[in-house]
């Protein structure tokens, strides 16, 4: 446990370390932009943070809590994923109907810190609907505050004196709100394990499966008398477990306890975020109380936006929304699907101690790799040969295909999910290194870099002004597509090859990025 926790902290001192080399590059890239900017990604880590955490735990506490399947898992977290983004575009009509954008931001830290709270209490979340109820809660309160804030990011980029900065502001933007996500997954497995060690016990992201199975009365005794009794052991630090039965009881209250108490982490983070954007509202544009004078010159730029440039641009975006879609089904597998093959394939240890660490790899390659991206487009720029956001959205699609061949080839030969656990779990010996998942979230990363804040900002520039928040909520719509398509990962993922199954995600890149590819011309001239 102790070594565990050096571990931990040793991964966080590392990031820390460069973090401090590039605040240099950080003071420069922040130079020119809105002071508005920081204070919004701040704002914004709280949110981070408890996504992270969600992401993080959520599949592996819903199987814990509930003793069901992949699949059912994956559906779970589907809804929720896809409930989180669908969402925004109700949040986004009621800012757009209201211009109350820092209104309906506060209420949504309000929302989403209620929801984490719910999620906190072991006595009220008895079954998994009622778990649902409380993800729901959270998922409206997210709807209401995300896309809005990305909104507010948008107008400061409106200003004729930043409106060349908009794709390196919204990279900067994702870069920082990164900042709180690297330390959700340390945090909430530290908050759980600490809690298990609390009532005796050592972690072991085994146990929960195998005392669900031997409990239900479906292990084989060869595995009741080996793996099962041997871990018990080791759970139980080396003392002699006289009662099986007991003890998986037992050890499933104190990990399932562990993880409630891990989402009260989430709470305090959406707290911070709400006392950053109470103090720093004043930094941020305020649609509701424009001047007239502001809002006739909307009216007249609009007015030269004749109804046909209007339809072509709302038709762009509906048309990156829909590929974008394709990407998020194949990203956000990194919480279910890669958190799965972490835990069931992957040899832990060191500063890979458990399969939730895996998810700060993430957060901390963004907030690392943001400055290079944007040194490489600056200087790309300044030698007219800068690609156009289309193509690096295209681009980002390439890269993330990449991503899922290093996880097939690196899959090649791993037994089907359903014989790993026939016998009691893979033996270490057949495990893969953590560096495979290592080397996939580093590419996925560079992808989403490609993908996420330059979509964002292409949004921002190509929505016409009276539909910031709705089309900020319609390329969270898209996201929320490809969220409730989660499932059929963890569908293959327990019942076809593991390399199959990657190669899949492969496939569905490829054809985002042919379909982007197909479009950019046309994209280039509507976004001019």
């Amino acid at each position: 446990m102790l070594q565990k926790a050096l571990d931990d902290i040793n991964l966080c001192i590392f990031a820390q370390i460069i973090l401090s080399k590039h605040q240099i590059n950080y003071y420069f890239m922040l130079k020119n932009h809105p002071k508005g900017l920081v204070s919004a990604a701040l704002a914004n880590m709280g949110e981070r943070f408890g996504f992270y955490t969600m992401m993080a735990i959520l599949t592996l506490f819903l199987m814990s809590k509930f003793n069901i399947s992949e699949s059912e898992a994956g559906a779970l977290y589907s809804v929720f994923y896809g409930a989180i983004y669908i969402l925004a575009l109700v949040g986004g009509i009621i800012a757009d109907k209201s211009r109350n954008y820092k209104g309906t931001i506060m209420a949504g830290l309000i929302v989403m810190s209620i929801g984490y709270v719910l999620l906190a209490m072991p006595s009220l979340i008895t079954t998994k609907y009622i778990a649902l109820g409380a993800l729901l809660v959270i998922a409206f309160g997210n709807g209401l505050f995300k896309g809005n804030l990305q909104a507010l990011v948008g107008q400061m980029y409106d200003n004729d004196k930043y409106r060349d900065k908009r794709d390196a502001g919204f990279q900067i933007f994702y870069m920082f709100i990164n900042i709180g996500a690297m330390f959700a997954p340390f945090l909430a497995s530290w908050v759980r394990n600490t809690f298990v060690k609390m009532q005796g016990y050592i972690y072991s992201a085994d146990l929960p499966g195998l005392c669900h199975q031997f409990l239900d009365g479906k292990m084989a005794q060869d595995v009741i008398d080996g793996r099962f009794t041997e871990l018990a052991v080791i759970a139980s630090s080396g003392a002699s477990v006289s009662n099986l039965t007991d003890f998986a009881t037992s050890y499933l209250d104190a990990f399932n306890t562990g993880f409630h108490y891990a989402f009260l982490t989430a709470v305090a983070a959406m707290a911070i975020s709400f006392i950053i954007f109470l103090l720093t509202k004043k930094s941020f544009p305020d649609p509701k109380v424009q001047t007239k004078a502001t809002q006739a010159n909307i009216s007249k730029e609009e007015i030269k936006q004749n109804a046909k440039e209007i339809k072509q641009r709302i038709y762009a975006l509906l048309a990156v929304f829909g590929v974008v879609i394709f990407f998020w089904f194949s990203f956000h597998q990194n919480g279910l699907t890669l958190t799965f093959f972490a835990k069931d394939y992957t040899l832990l240890g060191g500063a890979f101690s458990s399969a939730e660490v895996f998810q700060s790899i993430n957060p901390i390659l963004v907030v690392l790799l943001t400055p290079l991206i944007i040194m490489i487009f600056g200087r790309l720029a300044k030698k007219g040969k800068e690609p156009s956001t289309p193509k690096k959205i295209a681009i980002g699609m390439g890269i993330a295909a990449f991503a899922f061949v290093i996880m097939a080839v690196g899959s090649m030969g791993l037994p089907l999910l359903s014989d790993v656990k026939a016998q009691g779990g893979l033996p270490d010996a057949m495990k893969v290194t953590p560096w495979l998942l290592f080397a996939t979230y580093l590419t996925l990363t560079v992808a989403e870099l490609f993908i996420s804040p330059l979509g964002l900002s292409f949004v921002s520039k190509v929505a016409p002004a009276h539909m910031q928040g709705l089309m900020q909520g319609g390329w969270l719509t898209a996201t929320a597509v490809g969220n409730f398509s989660l499932f059929l990962g963890a569908m293959m993922y327990e019942n076809i090859s593991i390399s199959i199954t990657w190669t899949v995600f492969v496939a569905v890149c490829l054809v985002s990025m042919i379909a982007m590819l197909s479009m950019v011309k046309w994209l280039e001239k509507v976004a001019k």
